[in-house]
C-alpha cells in the first residue's frame, strides 16, 4: 500500500467512513458500491479512512491494499461488531473479530472499532433484549473486553476501542463511565463517537477531560438537539430518529465541533478523527456534497491544517 500524507492540526488526523455514504452494512442494494464510495472519498479531498462493516470493502488484503493504495488513501482502523454481554456468542464474536484484526493489520493500521449491538432491531425498532444490563453483565462485559483486547494487542498489534452507540447498553455517560471503570486501559479503550455521546444525554467534552488517556480514536458527528427530544419523548428507535434527520453536518447539531476539536488538541497523543454522518439509507447523489462541505468546514476550524509524511497513530 502506498504511503499517504495525514491531514493533520497537530496532534490530529481527518479522515472519514462509509458511515458518511449511508453504508450501514456489508451488503445492501440501498447502498452504493465500495468503488463509488473511495472514490469520492477522494474527490471530497480526504486521504484516510475506516474501513466500514466487515465484507463492504475487500476483505482480501491485497486486493484492499490496491483498491485503496491506488487511490492515494490509507487505513486508519477497521470496524466490527460484537456482543461482549452474550457468553454463548463469545467463541464466534472472537473468530470474526480476529478476521477483522488481521484485515486492518495487514492495511498497516492500528486501531479496531469495536461497536456493540443495539438492543432494537435497526430496521423495525423492536426490542430484541432488555435495555438494562444486570450487574453481572456489567462484570462480564469489562472482563471480556479486557481478554478480547489483549488478543488484538499481542497478536496483531491492534487496539481494542469500543463505541458508544445509540440503543446499545454502552449508550449514556453513566455506561460510558461503566465500560470504562470495568475494564483495564492496557488492552480496552474509547472510540469517542461525540454524536451518538449526544444522543445518550453526555458529555464529550467532559470525557476528554477525565478519560483521555482512555481515548484512542473519535469520531467526529453531530446531533440536531430538538430530534434526540423527540427520541426521548416519543420512545423513537435510532434507525427512526437517523430517517428524521438526526445526524447533521456541521456546524448544525450538538457537541460543537470547534469545541471538540479544541479539547482534542490539547491531548498529548496522536488521534484519528473520522467524520461519520448516519445517512443511510439516502440517495447515491446525497453523501459526496456533504462531504466536501465538512471537510471544508473542519479546515476552517483547523482540522485540515499541514500534511506531513504518515506515521503510526
Amino acid at each position: 500500500m502506498t504511503t499517504a500524507s495525514r491531514t493533520v492540526v497537530g496532534n490530529l488526523c481527518l479522515g472519514s467512513a462509509p458511515d458518511s455514504w449511508g453504508v450501514w452494512f456489508p451488503e445492501d442494494d440501498r447502498q452504493v458500491p465500495f468503488t463509488r464510495f473511495l472514490d469520492e472519498l477522494v474527490t471530497a479531498g480526504y486521504r484516510w479512512l475506516e474501513l466500514g462493516p466487515y465484507g463492504y470493502l475487500p476483505t482480501d488484503p491485497e486486493q484492499l491494499a490496491e483498491e485503496v493504495g491506488s487511490r492515494g488513501l490509507q487505513v486508519s482502523g477497521g470496524t466490527t461488531f460484537g456482543a461482549l454481554h452474550r457468553p454463548h456468542e463469545w467463541d464466534g464474536m472472537v473468530a470474526h473479530t480476529r478476521r477483522v484484526a488481521e484485515l486492518t493489520a495487514a492495511a498497516g493500521a492500528h486501531h479496531l472499532v469495536f461497536i456493540p449491538p443495539m438492543y432494537r432491531d435497526e430496521r423495525t425498532g423492536e426490542f430484541t433484549e432488555s435495555p438494562e444490563l444486570t450487574p453481572e453483565q456489567w462484570a462480564s462485559l469489562g472482563k471480556r473486553a479486557d481478554e478480547l483486547g489483549k488478543i488484538l494487542l499481542e497478536e496483531y498489534d491492534v487496539r481494542l476501542c469500543l463505541h458508544p452507540h445509540a440503543d446499545s447498553h454502552i449508550q449514556t455517560q453513566a455506561e460510558i463511565e461503566r465500560y470504562l471503570n470495568e475494564s483495564d486501559s492496557r488492552y480496552a479503550n474509547l472510540c469517542l463517537d461525540t454524536g451518538h455521546v449526544a444522543y445518550g444525554r453526555g458529555d464529550a467534552i467532559d470525557l476528554v477531560r477525565r478519560y483521555a488517556e482512555r481515548i484512542g480514536y473519535v469520531h467526529i458527528k453531530q446531533m440536531d438537539p430538538e430530534i434526540i427530544e423527540q427520541v426521548y419523548a416519543e420512545n423513537l428507535a435510532f434507525g427512526e430518529a437517523v430517517k428524521r434527520g438526526v445526524c447533521v453536518e456541521p456546524p448544525a447539531g450538538v457537541p460543537n465541533p470547534a469545541t471538540v476539536v479544541a479539547a482534542l488538541s490539547e491531548l498529548d497523543a496522536e488521534i484519528f478523527v473520522i467524520v461519520e454522518q448516519d445517512l443511510y439509507p439516502c440517495a447515491p447523489e446525497v453523501p459526496l456534497p456533504i462531504a466536501v462541505r465538512t471537510r471544508e468546514y473542519l479546515g476552517s476550524i483547523g482540522l485540515a491544517g499541514s500534511k506531513r509524511p504518515g506515521a503510526r497513530a
